[in-house]
């Protein structure tokens, strides 16, 4: 069994849960924390892609990403070869894929935190981004890690935005999620068993661990 789809899958999930977390903690604390015109629309755009078909996000990521695109243009002129089917492209389709659901969590992570702390910080004179960091997170960091890996295995399952941006090319830009489908299109059955088994004790691996970062209310009293 080719093993690259498993290498490249783990390496795009990965780099698409730390990006994704850098965005989510980012946007979480401009919606918890901060009034500002247009805070609503921020909101509704950060759930679109929970409810928008992968086809359509990859879509509109192969009209922003595109060659004939400024910036797709402008990564060519830089970089010297396209943005789109290659696998820095899988890795924007992971993130497209996971930023808002974990963006979501995070948020929701960070709102329940009790306000007394937040007050009492406040009361010391302590500007909001301090707050945030060094009040706010530690005492959701359990939480935060939890989303973090359930964003990962998001990021790891992803194939209607990326076989859009990225691709299904061997070798180069075939994740397991596609290479599963590329197996039952071909019909190497044996193959696509042994992919599914391996995305599945990922995934329920991944799972545990979730749960075991953030038990539910009633184990932890």
């Amino acid at each position: 069994m080719d093993y690259f789809p498993l290498v490249l899958s783990l390496e795009v999930a990965i780099a698409a849960t730390a990006i994704s977390l850098v965005i989510a903690l980012l946007v979480a604390w401009a919606l918890s924390f901060l009034e500002f015109r247009g805070k609503d629309l921020l909101d509704a755009a950060i759930a679109l892609p929970l409810v928008l078909p992968p086809t359509v996000l990859g879509y509109y990521l192969l009209i922003v990403l595109g060659r004939e695109s400024w910036l797709g243009r402008a990564w060519e002129s830089l970089t010297g070869s396209p943005l789109v089917f290659t696998p820095k492209a899988a890795v924007i389709a992971a993130i497209v894929h996971s930023a808002p659901l974990l963006t979501k969590y995070l948020r929701a992570a960070i709102e329940s935190v009790d306000p007394i702390y937040i007050k009492s910080a406040r009361s010391l004179g302590l500007p909001e981004w301090t707050i945030y960091l060094r009040v706010v997170l530690p005492l959701c960091q359990r939480a935060i890690a939890a989303s973090a890996v359930l964003a990962f295995a998001r990021s790891l399952g992803d194939f209607g935005v990326t076989i859009m941006i990225a691709g299904n090319i061997p070798g180069k830009t075939q994740t397991l999620s596609v290479a599963i489908y590329d197996a039952v299109e071909s019909g190497n059955a044996s193959l696509a068993r042994t992919l599914v088994l391996i995305v599945s004790a990922i995934g329920l691996l991944v799972v545990w661990l979730a749960n075991r970062m953030n038990p539910p209310q009633a184990l932890r009293s």
